[in-house]
């Protein structure tokens, strides 16, 4: 043990004989410490120079991630007031029928009037949006069909009886007018772009609730549902229900983007799925409206929908056109002789990609004008000229589809 217990001594020795060296050294020149100190942070920095000078992985810097508002309260206050809760009321007349109890004179003869008709007063609601100061109102048209008597109530209480000016079935648009001057109105004439993910709210009357606001964003652009001539929906997930047919969509900034028309049946087990009709398709309704008690569209007599996908069709076949569906009796393309079937590609030497484009060029020619069409019949070309006329109300004409 004692070879180890001397070499511990020894250690310790030179250890204390280190230490008494050090306290001389800091005694008698205090600034040595610190130059090796210096020393050491200058070959620290040293080190840090060079990992920075390193190519560095690019970082998204947090201004481009995008930052929304904590409320939107301001864009509800700028955009509310133009919104109106419309009640429209229509007179149902119904006559009272005595059943016959045998089922053969039921089946020829049917049920029998007994006495006076019973008429009874049915309301819809709806909303609507003010579009200038001087009384002008937007709306749908199936809120106010056949009403006899539309009542608005506006922003402040005050409840007005509104005159329709005009309305388009093939739209679903409706104008009134109101007796009132310097009202709160939103403005069509600038209608900002619509951009699926763009945040929006709905403004209107919901199952008679009164207003309300709900927030969601624009799902799509350019949908449509088959259920009117002329679609071009924004879709939203921002909650559009019975009543609020009418109302207003807006942006994050108060300004109008559309006027909330129909949302999906429940039955089809779908949430979050509403539809309005874009700002510019509104206005140009409501300007044909205001000037002529009508939309003024020409009109080929044709129904036409999109072309079917060929079996075997590969990702390089591009599939454009539209394809005739119908043509009206006695209507320009009966007598210009297109035919169930026909492929249109062209209208006035320009291509046609879909049926939308079609109808939009169709409606945008005046009626009496003549149009150039051309397509493929049963695969061979052909061409036709076609005068437009105006287009009818179409909901009592029967069409055939061969």
């Amino acid at each position: 043990m004692k070879p180890a217990f001397r070499a511990l001594a020894f250690v310790l020795q030179f250890a204390t004989l280190g230490l008494a060296i050090a306290f001389i050294v800091t005694r008698l020149w205090p600034e040595i410490p610190a130059r090796l100190r210096g020393g050491a942070e200058t070959a620290g920095s040293s080190v840090n120079a060079s990992a920075a000078a390193m190519p560095q992985a690019p970082v998204a810097a947090a201004g481009n991630l995008g930052t929304g508002p904590v409320s939107y309260a301001d864009a509800v206050a700028h955009a509310a007031p133009a919104v109106v809760n419309i009640y429209a009321n229509k007179v149902i007349a119904s006559q009272r029928r005595l059943v016959q109890v045998d089922p053969l004179t039921q089946r020829m003869l049917g049920g029998i009037s007994v006495g006076p008709p019973a008429y009874r007063r049915e309301q819809s609601l709806g909303s609507g949006v003010i579009v200038s100061p001087d009384g002008y109102v937007l709306t749908n048209n199936h809120v106010i069909a056949r009403s006899n008597d539309i009542q608005v109530l506006l922003y402040d209480g005050r409840i007005a009886t509104a005159r329709l000016v005009g309305g388009d079935e093939d739209t679903d648009l409706a104008v009134l007018k109101i007796d009132a001057t310097d009202l709160p109105s939103m403005k069509l004439d600038e209608a900002p772009a619509v951009n699926v993910g763009d945040v929006v709210l709905a403004i209107g009357n919901p199952i008679g609730l009164g207003k309300t606001v709900t927030m969601g964003i624009a799902s799509a652009i350019d949908r449509q549902l088959d259920q009117w001539a002329y679609e071009d929906f924004i879709q939203t997930d921002a909650a559009i229900n019975s009543g609020n047919s009418g109302g207003a969509l807006v942006n994050a900034r108060g300004e109008l983007v559309g006027i909330n028309t129909a949302n999906v049946p429940q039955r089809q087990i779908a949430e979050g799925i509403g539809f309005a009709i874009p700002v510019a398709t509104a206005k140009g309704v409501l300007d044909q409206i205001v000037e002529h008690g009508m939309v003024v569209r020409g009109w080929l007599g044709v129904e036409y929908g999109r072309m079917p996908i060929p079996a075997g069709t590969t990702l390089a076949t591009a599939v454009r056109g539209a394809q005739v569906l119908g043509v009206y009796p006695q209507s320009p393309a009966d007598k210009a002789g297109l035919q169930v079937g026909d492929v249109l590609l062209s209208f006035n030497g320009e291509e046609i990609d879909d049926a939308l484009e079609l109808r939009k060029r169709e409606a945008a020619a005046a009626p009496g004008s003549k149009a150039h069409v051309s397509g493929l019949r049963a695969g061979i070309a052909f061409e036709a000229d076609v005068t437009l006329v105006q287009r009818p109300v179409l909901n009592r004409i029967q069409i055939p589809t061969g």
